[in-house]
């Protein structure tokens, strides 16, 4: 039986979802501006083999506000441990909850193992972005973090009443061009959305964009890796959203960072999926159902 409720963490309250069932415990996190609802077809695809539990973190879905820091989401990912006596959990992260899975496997070498599903910082230099000419991959980084300043800039925003239903309608469109579960996909752009004092906006708040992103740009997971002594698996895109179209160029080459990156470190297994782009969890929940559950099985 699914079951929601609140988790105390010490300073903030953490939403939390128990799929329930007796199997070995996994933890399943999702990615920066989305909220536990973004991963529930892969928690019910992963719930034969496991005890799932996702949580909305901190600052996202219905959890409390918090500053971010990679120990302070350690802590919470601790504390629903504890008060669900998840005991040595395996843990899974898509993007921002990859780079948290591979932070937790570095300090629990018990676990049985984390998988990170395209769980990278994002490129900030041009050695991230080995083929590409030094000054074109400058000009690029430069173009692309222009980008994120946009976003940076937008997130937290005031939207319009009359605005609202509009949204709705072009997630309910994006969930069919993605194949993904239209009514999952609707429920997780409500589950960040925030009404106060008449005014309705959508989470996670500029300011936690902020520390969002400086925490990404500052984190590398080459020596996280190195020194981690638990089973670990790095799932990697083969191609584009289509919102990274315009800098094809660059993704690429992070791309061969990042398999380069993977191959540096010999007991860090790493898989290249194939027609995945960075929402694999939206495009093939089952087919990495099957990879997450065959890799912990191994070990």
């Amino acid at each position: 039986m699914i079951n929601d409720r609140l988790i105390d963490a010490g300073e903030v309250q953490l939403a939390v979802r128990d799929f329930g069932g007796d199997q070995p415990p996994l933890l399943l996190l999702h990615g920066a501006g989305g909220n536990l609802a973004h991963m529930t077809t892969l928690a019910r695809a992963l719930r034969p083999h496991h005890r799932v539990v996702t949580l909305d973190l901190r600052g996202h879905g219905r959890s409390a506000d918090g500053s971010w820091t990679w120990e302070a989401a350690l802590g919470d990912l601790a504390a629903v441990c504890v008060q669900l006596e998840l005991e040595r959990p395996a843990v899974v992260g898509h993007s921002l909850g990859g780079m948290l899975a591979a932070l937790w496997g570095q300090r629990h070498p018990e676990s049985p193992g984390i998988v990170s599903l395209d769980g990278n910082p994002p490129p900030t230099s041009p050695e991230h972005l080995p083929g590409l000419d030094p000054e074109k991959a400058t000009a690029e980084l430069a173009r692309l973090h222009a980008v994120f300043d946009a976003m940076q800039a937008a997130a937290g925003q005031v939207i319009p009443a009359d605005q609202l239903p509009d949204l709705v309608e072009r997630q309910q469109m994006a969930a069919r061009d993605m194949g993904a579960n239209e009514k999952v996909w609707v429920e997780g752009f409500r589950r960040n959305l925030v009404h106060q004092h008449g005014d309705t906006s959508i989470r996670p708040s500029a300011g936690l964009t902020a520390q969002l992103r400086t925490a990404m740009n500052e984190l590398d997971l080459t020596p996280v890796y190195a020194a981690t002594t638990c089973p670990e698996l790095v799932v990697l895109p083969t191609r584009n959203l289509p919102e990274q179209e315009p800098f094809a160029e660059l993704y690429e080459a992070h791309r061969r960072f990042l398999v380069a990156q993977a191959r540096a470190v010999p007991h860090l297994r790493h898989l290249s999926l194939a027609d995945a782009s960075h929402a694999m969890v939206i495009e093939q929940p089952t087919a990495l159902a099957g990879v997450i559950t065959d890799f912990l099985g191994s070990h």
